[in-house]
């Protein structure tokens, strides 16, 4: 029987469900996690075998000696997971101690986890991404902004999403964002555009097994740093202009036996580093888009992308294939604003659209909204008028 080392299995919620088809294939999936036994879901706690409680995920002592103690107990992993990008290096690291070769070891980690070693691999894949320097003086600042102009981007090099991203428009900004004494960020030029992934399930020769993608129709950084609500969605289809950085991407990352989320800009208009409609790289994710993105990418194809994950990591392939093709969308309302139509009357024009209402956890509610829609529809056309009426 194969191991399984699943990193906070509970969370997001929905990871349960990778549980749950690792056990349906034959795993022996051991969790570790800090969230106590008796939160864990009915069907979480129905997939492990067993379940490590810590104190905190961050106290790797404590994390290392329940690795250690599944390994005494039931032998070597074949894999140590978590699927979340907070908890990779910790993946790595563990991994690297442990000798499991089945991921990215912690020598390994730098080039998808900092934006700026990013950049070195899509040069060598042959794909654009934007100019950068690292802030690490007024002058040098100053020095970049004089070649591209404001507004300028400044982000975390290690950091996930958008949070701690910001645009700096002038230079009272720029002194105030330095009076902050920001360690470890980087500066980018802006570019006009909104984000098109590339979502694909890999497998151990790594060759794309899966492969789908969400079209953002709001800026992620705007979203959040502004409160605006939040809508993106995963069409039928990728682009094929898509699928072949995708597929480059995968290739010069070395990417096997994951499940990625690679973000790229698509240009809304001519500017310094291309013409309108192309791609140009931001950055990779050697883990599943956050959220409820993976459920939207099972509606919009009719699969089961836990399934798929799973079936790649037991035999190598799937033979599950996707059904009828949707346009998913998603849309994220915030508390406190007042919108012309009520949950219920969305409900009731669109009730058989309509695939859930929820309330978003508040770890996701700045990048996802607080009252959220999911919805599936025919047409792209369909997709956009449902969001016009969820905001209006």
């Amino acid at each position: 029987m194969k191991n399984f080392i699943f990193i906070s299995p509970n969370f997001p919620e929905n990871y349960k469900n990778f549980c749950k088809e690792l056990k349906n294939n034959g795993f022996r999936v051991l969790g570790i996690g800090d969230c106590p036994y008796a939160n864990l879901s009915p069907v979480l706690v129905n997939s492990l075998t067993e379940y490590y409680k810590v104190s905190d995920l961050k106290n790797y002592e404590e994390v290392y000696r329940a690795v250690a103690y599944f390994i005494y107990k039931y032998g070597k992993p074949d894999f140590l997971e978590s699927n979340n990008e907070y908890w990779l290096e910790l993946d790595a690291r563990l991994r690297t101690e442990f000798n499991i070769s089945s991921g990215f070891s912690l020598k390994e980690i730098k080039k998808v986890k900092y934006k700026s070693e990013m950049k070195k691999y899509y040069k060598k894949a042959g794909i654009k991404t934007a100019d950068f320097c690292f802030v690490r003086s007024l002058s040098g600042c100053k020095k970049f902004i004089a070649k591209h102009g404001y507004p300028v981007i400044v982000k975390p090099d290690n950091g996930v999403g958008a949070n701690a991203t910001y645009r700096i428009s002038d230079y009272g900004e720029l002194l105030s964002f330095l009076e902050s004494k920001p360690c470890g960020y980087i500066m980018e030029e802006e570019i006009k555009a909104l984000v098109n992934s590339y979502d694909a399930i890999v497998d151990g020769e790594g060759q794309p097994v899966f492969e789908t993608g969400l079209v953002e129709t709001a800026s992620l950084m705007d979203v959040v740093n502004n409160g605006e609500d939040s809508a993106y969605f995963y069409p039928p289809e990728i682009a094929d202009d898509l699928r072949e950085l995708g597929r480059k991407t995968l290739k010069v990352f070395g990417v096997k036996n994951r499940y990625v989320h690679f973000e790229f800009f698509r240009l809304l208009c001519d500017q310094r580093i291309g013409k309108k409609d192309e791609l140009v790289a931001l950055e990779v994710n050697m883990r599943p888009a956050g959220g409820c993105s993976p459920d939207m990418a099972d509606y919009a194809n009719s699969t089961d992308v836990y399934k798929i994950w799973a079936d790649v990591l037991s035999y190598g392939s799937t033979s599950l294939v996707a059904g009828e093709k949707y346009y998913c969308g998603y849309a994220g309302r915030r508390k406190g604003r007042g919108y012309l139509h009520s949950e219920q009357s969305i409900s009731d024009k669109y009730g058989k659209n309509i695939i859930c209402i929820e309330k978003q956890p508040e770890a996701f509610s700045a990048m996802m909204g607080d009252l959220t829609f999911l919805a599936k529809f025919a047409t792209e056309e369909e997709t956009r008028e449902f969001f016009a009426d969820v905001f209006m």
